[in-house]
């Protein structure tokens, strides 16, 4: 992950651990290290990231689905739509997250700072709209159960917790 245009973000690695309908799905274990400038975190949960398929129409976000020991259930970071460089992902996140947390609430984050960084790091009007509307659309899938915030993670989740930490 970067911010925009090309300043580091956050870097962390996975265990691919398959596809379908909704995309390529990403294991995380517990001790998972999640770094970034001025960061360093250790996840103390299991966690399944989500990278949409290339035939959904609406691609820019990444998911992450947690399991217990987190405050949330879903953490969706609206971004530029992910690219596979061989084995690496790529993305710009564009601060808009959509949050599900334990009690099944459902929010927007950081609102504010994309409002600030937006103009401050001149994001282009395309890609302020794609995240405007990749944000609204995701938020009305979680808030309905759509797919794939319908639980389809679970299968996936389910094979975390037998990988190391990377």
């Amino acid at each position: 992950m970067s911010k925009w245009p090309d300043r580091p973000h956050w870097v962390f690695e996975g265990h691919y651990l398959g596809g379908d309908d909704h995309g390529d799905w990403i294991g995380f274990p517990a001790g998972s290290r999640f770094t970034r400038p001025g960061a360093d975190v250790t996840m103390p949960n299991h966690q399944v990231g989500l990278v949409p398929a290339d035939s959904l129409p609406e691609r820019g976000w990444l998911a992450t689905f947690h399991g217990p020991g987190s405050d949330f259930r879903l953490y969706v970071d609206v971004a530029t739509p992910p690219v596979w460089d061989g084995t690496t992902l790529h993305s710009v996140d564009l601060d808009l997250d959509v949050v599900q947390g334990r009690t099944g609430r459902v929010w927007i984050d950081d609102e504010d700072e994309f409002a600030d960084h937006r103009v401050r790091f001149g994001y282009p009007d395309d890609v302020v709209e794609q995240a405007l509307v990749s944000c609204r659309r995701v938020e009305a899938a979680v808030r309905a159960g759509e797919a794939p915030f319908d639980g389809s993670h679970r299968e996936w989740l389910a094979l975390v917790p037998g990988l190391a930490a990377q």
